[in-house]
């Protein structure tokens, strides 16, 4: 698979290209894009998700660096509203007077109404999924400044996208696609990084891969929406979590992950599994019962020590 981004790799917090009017930003592990030509100007760019908390300064000097001094986004999208996917969004939304808009399925979730349901930090296999028990679950609370995208497909701010619905690892997770040059801006539908691994993530492993496991309590709903995103084709695939792939091969792999969805991306057991979550539009309406056996930090295994090894030292790791 292509990526675009071999030749000029950048640390986590600096802008990275993806095509003209299009990049992104990391933060700590997520992305963030903004959708606009450089020197745009005000309120002539789009921001879609707004990263992990604390990120807000960071991303509002990395819009002014690529779009002129002062400028405001006409709109910020949101994927879905997982933490980390909105950490920055409520300050970021009153420094900028800024519209936000998300999926109608979304809105409990960021009007204060319900908590998205709890993760399962028994799937994955590595140190994030073990971690998600203690990850914030929300609701945050916008308010009237968060507003349902528009019925008819278009996008605020984002002329000549649409948004398509691709419920699962939130019920109102959407994806964002241009026709005319085939673009997707996946969210975490899917993935292309192994998201359950830290070290994965720290080393950014460029693999297409289903929604994080342990943010996901819909696997059926998970599996039609990688098979409705197969079938747009597209041509470049951004992503919330990794590198932004594209090409032919990247195309066959996302066919493959739709056809054998349940075997690559589907965690053999979990609280999700074999019972859904279910949610409607004012939030979680009943879970399956926690089938948690074993404390989160036994949950750990080999990865924290090889994690301990590689970043923090071999004598720390066997002291």
């Amino acid at each position: 698979m292509k990526t675009l981004n071999n030749a000029n790799r950048r640390e986590a917090g600096e802008e990275r290209h993806v095509l003209e009017d299009l990049a992104y930003l990391r933060t700590v592990m997520v992305n963030l894009y903004f959708v606009g030509r450089p020197g745009a100007g005000d309120r002539q760019w789009a921001l879609i998700d707004a990263g992990m908390p604390g990120s807000a300064d960071l991303i509002a000097r990395t819009a002014e660096a690529r779009f002129g001094p002062g400028s405001r986004p006409a709109a910020v999208i949101l994927t879905h509203g997982h933490f980390d996917h909105v950490g920055a969004l409520a300050a970021l939304a009153q420094r900028w007077d800024a519209p936000v808009y998300a999926h109608p399925m979304e809105l409990p979730y960021l009007t204060g109404r319900s908590s998205y349901p709890p993760p399962d930090p028994t799937v994955g296999g590595g140190l994030i999924s073990a971690l998600s028990w203690s990850y914030p679950r929300g609701p945050i609370d916008l308010g009237d400044r968060v507003k349902p995208l528009p019925q008819d497909g278009s996008v605020p701010g984002m002329p000549g996208w649409r948004w398509v619905h691709t419920p699962g690892h939130t019920p109102g997770h959407v994806v964002l696609f241009r026709d005319t040059d085939r673009t997707l801006l996946a969210g975490d539908a899917v993935v292309t990084t192994r998201q359950e691994s830290a070290l994965a993530v720290m080393a950014e492993r460029r693999e297409l891969h289903g929604p994080p496991m342990y943010f996901t309590p819909d696997w059926e709903r998970a599996a039609r929406s990688v098979a409705a995103i197969a079938a747009l084709e597209p041509e470049v695939v951004a992503t919330g979590h990794g590198e932004p792939l594209m090409g032919p091969a990247m195309r066959a792999d996302l066919a493959d992950l739709a056809r054998d969805f349940h075997h690559r991306a589907v965690p053999r057991r979990g609280r999700y599994v074999a019972h859904p979550a279910e949610t409607d539009g004012n939030g979680i309406v009943s879970l399956p019962p926690d089938s948690t056996e074993l404390l989160p930090a036994l949950l750990l295994g080999g990865e924290a020590a090889e994690f301990v090894r590689q970043f923090l030292g071999e004598d720390v790791a066997e002291s």
